[in-house]
């Protein structure tokens, strides 16, 4: 049976529990609950810190696990990311008080409060900068204010907790972060039932990316409108009973569909329908 690590709370576990379920797989329904099982796809999901999923993929303890990237490389584990997955995205970013330094060369000599210590070594070692880390285990905001650090160096989303605490970033971010599936093998050497996963959460974000969109247009038209919905391999063209007219349906960007939608009609298209689409594989 696979064997799956989700994130046991916060945002990174409902986006990942969502995501999963629309791809077809049975959850636990309690947040109480530390195993659910699948029995349809053989498949057990541990619901786990996020900070340890890593862990436990690249022991190989656990066949494939969702977390954030920054929490996979801070772990150093044996596991590699396998899909990003679009959600939970942020920047690694230092921080101070609003005015304290304009660059990150200006660190060298100072402390800097973190729950990353990994990664703030690395990259003040690429910086070729000595600095004093000060390892904590979250609200690391507070510690300028108590005196511990000159900086910070966290995972910021919105800002609004830098603001709040009189904080400000500076230098460009460390780092780019999102939930993604890992494991300790690569994409090629996975499992078949693993290939399946995968496959389901591709079709997912396909999905969530693409909406069907369907319409009528003069036989004479069809190129017209065809080259601005060419779909994936090619638009479905379907006679109607006035010969003069087709049917297509096609694929297209749900950030393009109203534009799409627009240029269709210009191009004398009519009964310009869209649809999302729930499930597919492409």
């Amino acid at each position: 049976m696979l064997r799956i690590a989700v994130p046991n709370k916060g945002a990174l576990s409902e986006s990942a529990t969502t995501m999963l379920r629309e791809a077809g797989y049975s959850l636990r329904t309690s947040a109480k609950t530390l195993v659910s099982r699948d029995a349809d796809a053989g498949i057990e999901f541990f619901y786990l810190r996020p900070r340890d999923i890593a862990v436990y993929v690249g022991e190989g303890i656990l066949d494939l696990g969702i977390t954030g990237r920054d929490l996979l490389l801070e772990s150093e584990a044996s596991a590699g990311e396998i899909l990003p997955l679009g959600f939970g995205r942020s920047r690694f970013h230092y921080a101070a008080r609003a005015g304290a330094f304009s660059s990150i060369d200006e660190l060298a000599g100072r402390t800097i409060a973190t729950s990353y210590p990994v990664l703030v070594a690395q990259d003040l070692a690429a910086r070729g900068l000595d600095a004093r880390t000060v390892s904590l285990d979250g609200a690391v905001e507070v510690s300028i204010e108590l005196g511990v650090a000159d900086a910070i160096a966290d995972v910021v989303e919105t800002g609004t907790t830098l603001r709040q605490a009189g904080l400000e970033t500076f230098g460009e971010p460390l780092m780019h972060s999102e939930g993604v599936l890992i494991s300790r093998h690569a994409r090629e050497e996975l499992s078949a039932e693993a290939q399946i996963v995968v496959r389901r959460i591709e079709s997912v974000m396909v999905a969530r990316s693409y909406v069907l969109i369907d319409y009528d247009i003069r036989t004479s038209q069809l190129a017209d409108a065809v080259a601005v919905t060419p779909g994936f391999e090619s638009p479905t063209v379907s006679p109607m009973r006035d010969p003069e007219w087709v049917a297509v349906r096609s694929m297209v960007s749900v950030s393009q569909q109203h534009a799409v939608m627009d240029r269709l009609y210009e191009v004398g298209a009519r009964a310009i329908l869209v649809t999302s689409i729930a499930a597919c594989r492409v």
